[in-house]
């Protein structure tokens, strides 16, 4: 009895498998290759210029802090960054009520065509938004919406309803039918059931559509370039690719603009991964 209960914990533990360090390795690799560019962008910026020229993959000597402040005080980061920011949170408010809207439909009601509708929607991931950039640009022209907030709102908010619907609408769906029936019992309608009982256990998803539309929106750079023509209007990627071409020279300026353009949104990506994690595994089981 007593050999038994000495043994059963090694019995009872798992054999190493040799896919686990291997397993480990592939994803501390691909890490590492995703995290260093980063790691050395922001690192550049409190290098100067010569120390770059001189060795380019070594650290500070010493630390330079003259390149961000200069970024911060000396440029147009803040109203790019403002910028930024209005259309970044207009395309997200857009893209998560819309798209609400449209996964309720399609998840919780029950109508001739809702399938071909929503295939309709899923065939919209495989329309690059490249390809649809000139007659795009004419469309805002003749809605005289070039040189507006507008003329990126609104197409990146269309182009992101695609996904957004195809991860909101199994949350959606997978509410049991009974909490609907006793929502209707107590007296509340379907938009009462939708924001008292479905939004509060559909915020995983909520989440992830969000931070998925500010960042595209925050690093957007085509769509901007086109229909922004204003200096006053541009966002902080124009803003690098502005600071790039007026200071070719600096490289140490150009690498602390481009760290300060990036940190909102890698920050506010950093934040909400277990939110995103947790939405996008509700949409594959669903």
């Amino acid at each position: 009895m007593t050999a038994n209960a000495v043994s059963s914990p090694s019995a009872s533990r798992r054999p190493m498998r040799w896919s686990n360090p291997l397993t480990y390795g592939l994803a501390l690799a691909v890490a590492a290759v995703s995290i260093a560019p980063v790691v050395y962008v922001v690192v550049g910026g409190f290098r100067t210029t010569p120390q770059i020229v001189a060795n380019p993959a070594g650290l500070p000597d010493p630390w330079v802090w003259d390149n961000y402040a200069r970024v911060l005080t000396q440029s147009n980061f803040w109203k790019q960054a403002f910028n930024s920011a209005v259309i970044a949170l207009g395309t997200t408010l857009g893209v998560v009520v819309l798209g609400v809207c449209a996964a309720f439909v399609l998840a919780r009601y029950t109508f001739r065509g809702r399938e071909v509708l929503y295939t309709f929607f899923t065939l919209g991931l495989l329309f690059p938004a490249g390809a649809a950039i000139l007659p795009l640009y004419l469309m805002l022209r003749d809605l005289n919406l070039i040189n507006s907030y507008y003329a990126v709102m609104l197409p990146q908010i269309a182009f992101s309803l695609p996904l957004t619907i195809v991860i909101l609408r199994p949350f959606l769906a997978a509410v049991p039918r009974e909490l609907e029936d006793a929502a209707a019992i107590d007296g509340s309608g379907r938009l009462g059931f939708l924001w008292r009982i479905l939004l509060p256990l559909s915020r995983p998803a909520l989440v992830t559509v969000g931070i998925l539309a500010f960042v595209a929106s925050w690093n957007a750079f085509l769509l901007p370039l086109l229909v922004l023509g204003d200096a006053n209007l541009h966002t902080l990627p124009l803003g690098v690719q502005n600071f790039s071409s007026q200071y070719t020279s600096d490289t140490a300026g150009i690498l602390a603009f481009t760290s300060l353009a990036m940190l909102p949104a890698l920050l506010f990506f950093t934040f909400a991964e277990k939110q995103i994690v947790g939405g996008l595994q509700g949409a594959v089981k669903g």
